[in-house]
């Protein structure tokens, strides 16, 4: 006898309770239900059976091994579920919910298994069904759609490694997938959970807002923030450009308020939850701006609604005010300021406006004064400026009459006695009553002195104490550290495809970050050009006459900082930012020469020469990265090709790395490289060459392969030792290295390793 669908649904409850008490009954119960709550099955079981899924893939009791074998078993059911044409709204929510908990561990099964093709496809099936209901269902059902979509652009876009060695510890994520995947090829996935993420945030751009739908986002973007670093710029430009206090076109209803004040609520949860995670990161300055804007809206809106309703400017029934007027009623008028008291005004009666004797009588220099600016600001703001008005008239007319009265009393003159009245004296002797009574009318001894008059004469700001050397030295390390600190900020432009404008372009002409490096560079190099030699021209006796003080006083070189933290910046991430330190060098190569050129064309003979900075700071930012570099690394090329000049010390640290077995090839092929593209230090690196092919045992190979192309000779056994002339491929031509046009010293006269290149000659526009 078939049992009743009441009866099926308490064994069901009785198998639900067995599972919450030991969760290794679920492969057990999951496996015997499916059958009873599949697609043909009645709606009440159809609805047991969708929670139960959703509830059991969402258990933190449940191993995540158990969870993956679990989750492939139940796709097909998922599937017809959803396939089904008479569609239950509590159905559908479950089902979706059950496939976004589903989707990373199969998605992790197919990464192991590439054979999987079936499984794959239904859980395809399943996604696209989800998608298609994403625009076009109720409410309940998108935000589960978007609890799914979220859940799809996590697993589809690359995350963290932990360790490669655990796979089964790692994130769900595209970095775990190898680029020849057949079923999951990176290259297709990768695009598609980008334009899905537009797609969940284009909710913040439409013209209607629906506010479950935003606050539904919101609660999902902050675990795609926190996991996703790629995306969170995205979503965090997104999310600040949207004002969830925006004022509707149509008029104003408390449920628009309600979804308004949601919306806001929802926002400022989640953006300072971001920020309490890092406190320091690139958003923490425009989540604060932005969170501050949302309490002035909020407050504006608030205020808005306390506010009473205009009196209207017409009478509403047709009656004039004072047909209105009810008899004997008194109507409250305007308040009066009191009057002065006869004698001294101090202050405090000059500025008291009213009469209360409990408001004049308490003292309130005992608040606080932080508590004294929080209750005066909101009264300033909402008072209104009719009473504000009068309230300044009263207090200026009080002024201006105790003002006249004093001038009044300086005009008159004091009477004269005369000589008869003088010598006139009373028959009687006052009273005691009497001498009481004429102390007590004498005015107090100590008056509390009136207010001068006004006089408003030039106003001139005092001159700012001067600056120590050590005090101007730590500004200038200040105004550097925020300068870089910037730049973490500012996005690299070298990521972004733009057509490159030749010789002609403008330097620092976009505002981003190639622009602000150009000044930085520019200023540690020209900004103060002639002005580090001053002290070189004085001569020795003058410093010993200026006494031991002078020698003591610390040397202040703004360049110089701004040099070493520019250094300190390239070295933190050398292989992104070689390009930096390419235009940093040419700048200093382009100073030193022009200072060089400047300096032998006055001709002083008490000034030293200047002091040249590129050989330094090129030889320092090379010690640097050397230590760094792998065998495959192709940033030492790149460094020696385009930096302007080279000599004997570079050739000679780049030798030495053939002291590391797995770095030869590295060495012999930068060496090579500089044969080839460089004809000023040919010769020198050809010498480097032959050097590591006789003295180094681990380069011989490597060496001895690229000498056999410019200096066959050595491997002829009847020429005598000497090395023959390097022989150039045919179609590189010995440049010209005789003095320039603007009178520069040429390569060869100043030994060094080769002309300008064009990009020192671009940095320098």
């Amino acid at each position: 006898m078939a049992l009743s669908v009441l009866d099926q649904l308490t064994q069901l409850d009785a198998a639900r309770q067995l599972v919450l008490a030991d969760s290794a009954l679920y492969p057990q119960i999951v496996q015997g239900i499916l059958p009873i709550v599949g697609a043909n099955a009645r709606l009440e079981l159809r609805r047991w059976g969708a929670e139960f899924l959703a509830e059991t893939f969402a258990s933190p009791v449940l191993a995540l091994q158990e969870k993956e074998r679990l989750g492939i078993g139940v796709l097909q059911t998922l599937r017809e579920l959803l396939e089904q044409p008479a569609q239950d709204e509590s159905v559908a929510k479950s089902v979706i919910q059950a496939a976004a908990s589903i989707y990373g561990l199969v998605f992790r099964s197919i990464i192991a298994n590439s054979h999987d093709s079936s499984t794959w496809d239904r859980m395809a099936a399943i996604k696209s069904n989800i998608f298609r209901r994403w625009d076009t269902a109720s409410g309940g059902i998108r935000i589960c759609c978007i609890k799914f979509v979220q859940r799809v652009v996590q697993v589809q876009t690359p995350g963290g490694v932990a360790d490669p060695r655990r796979s089964d510890q790692n994130e769900v994520s595209l970095a775990l997938v190898p680029r020849d995947h057949p079923l999951i090829p990176p290259s297709r996935l990768e695009p598609e959970a980008l334009g899905l993420l537009d797609r969940l945030l284009n909710v913040f751009h439409e013209e209607t807002s629906n506010a479950i739908l935003i606050n539904a986002t919101l609660n999902c973007l902050g675990t795609l923030i926190r996991t996703r670093p790629n995306a969170a710029n995205r979503i965090m430009a997104t999310i600040l450009s949207f004002n969830p206090l925006k004022q509707p076109s149509s008029p104003m209803t408390p449920k628009m308020k309600v979804q308004m004040k949601s919306m806001e609520r929802t926002t400022r949860t989640m953006l300072l939850n971001v920020l309490r995670r890092n406190e320091n990161g690139p958003f923490a300055g425009r989540i604060r701006q932005y969170v501050d804007r949302l309490a002035q809206a909020r407050f504006e809106m608030s205020d808005e609604g306390s506010r009473k309703r205009a009196l209207p400017s017409e009478p509403t029934d047709g009656l004039d005010n004072t047909k209105r007027m009810r008899l004997g009623a008194e109507l409250p008028g305007r308040l009066e300021p009191p009057p002065l008291p006869p004698g001294p005004v101090s202050h405090a009666q000059l500025f008291t406006l009213t009469g209360d004797t409990g408001l004049t009588s308490f003292d309130v220099t005992q608040l606080p004064i932080d508590l004294v600016v929080r209750i005066t600001l909101p009264m300033l703001h909402r008072i209104e400026q009719s009473a504000l008005d009068s309230a300044v008239n009263a207090v200026r007319s009080r002024y201006n009459g105790l003002k006249n009265a004093q001038a009044a009393q300086r005009q008159v003159a004091p009477q004269t006695l005369g000589d008869d009245e003088e010598d006139y004296e009373p028959d009687f002797e006052p009273t005691e009553e009497q001498v009481l009574n004429q102390t007590n009318n004498q005015p107090p001894e100590d008056p509390l002195p009136l207010p001068p008059d006004l006089a408003l004469g030039p106003f001139n700001l005092a001159q700012p104490p001067p600056l120590t050397a050590e005090e101007t030295e730590q500004i200038g390390k200040g105004t550097i550290s925020r300068v870089f600190g910037m730049m973490s900020v500012l996005d690299d432009s070298s990521t972004i495809k733009r057509q490159r404008p030749g010789l002609n372009r403008l330097a620092g002409s976009n505002y981003d970050r190639d622009a602000w490096m150009t000044v930085i560079t520019r200023l540690a190099t020209r900004a103060s050009a002639g002005l580090e030699n001053e002290d070189n021209s004085e001569d020795e006796e003058q410093k010993e006459s200026r006494g031991a003080a002078a020698k003591q006083s610390p040397t202040l070189s703004l360049s110089d900082g701004i040099r070493e933290t520019l250094w300190k910046f390239i070295i933190e991430d050398f292989r992104s930012r070689i390009s930096i330190a390419i235009s940093w060098l040419n700048e200093e190569w382009f100073n030193d020469r022009i200072q060089l050129r400047d300096h032998e064309q006055q001709k002083k003979a008490k000034k030293r020469p200047p002091r040249q900075n590129y050989e330094k700071w090129m030889l320092k930012v090379l010690d640097s990265i050397l230590p760094f570099l792998d065998a495959k690394d192709k940033v030492l090329i790149r460094f020696l090709s385009e930096i302007p000049a080279l000599d004997e010390k570079v050739v000679d640290r780049v030798k030495g790395l053939a002291r590391d077995p797995e770095r030869v090839t590295l060495a012999a092929n930068a060496l090579y490289y500089l044969v080839i593209v460089r004809p000023p230090v040919r010769d020198i690196c050809a010498d480097a060459l032959e050097d590591l092919w006789r003295n180094f045992e681990d380069a011989r190979a490597a060496a001895g392969k690229l000498l056999r192309k410019i200096r066959p000779g050595l491997f002829d056994k009847d020429k005598p030792d000497k090395p023959p002339t390097p022989v150039l491929p045919a179609d590189i031509k010995s440049p010209a290295l005789n003095e320039n046009k603007e009178g520069l010293p040429s390569a060869s006269a100043t030994g060094e390793g080769v002309s300008p290149t064009p990009n020192a000659i671009a940095a320098a526009v």
